[in-house]
């Protein structure tokens, strides 16, 4: 267990005991589940409404904008808090400041695209 490879055999260990672990439950709940499908079981169930019509629905395109701006603010907020730290290190301030305006600068640039294309205007 010493040596480079050693710590690469705990690491696949914990991986193939965490693995195993949830096959079991997996495999547990569906040998105790308790199984009788009826046809009104086997229906779509939403909200408690029988369901009318076909199950396919037009969504606009804005919404899934919506969600890609949320993960571009998200990952900026990622970026912003490792850089808070490198940036009281040390010989690294004015490098990382500026690293950091550029990175800023091109989210900013993205976000007023977005703004001039009218996608942050709700629906």
């Amino acid at each position: 267990m010493d040596g480079y490879f050693g710590s690469y055999l705990v690491v696949a260990l914990l991986a193939g005991l965490g693995v195993a672990v949830v096959g079991g439950a997996f495999t547990a709940g569906r040998l105790l589940r308790a199984q009788r499908p009826t046809p009104e079981k086997l229906i779509t169930y939403e909200c408690g409404v029988d369901p009318v019509g076909e199950g396919w629905a037009q969504s606009y395109v804005r919404y899934y904008v919506f969600a890609y701006l949320y993960v571009v603010f998200a990952v900026d907020a990622v970026f912003l808090f490792p850089w808070a730290t490198v940036f009281a290190a040390p010989g690294y301030g004015a490098v990382t400041l500026v690293e950091m305006f550029v990175f800023l600068g091109i989210i900013a640039v993205g976000l007023l695209y977005a703004w001039k294309k009218g996608v942050l205007t709700w629906v």
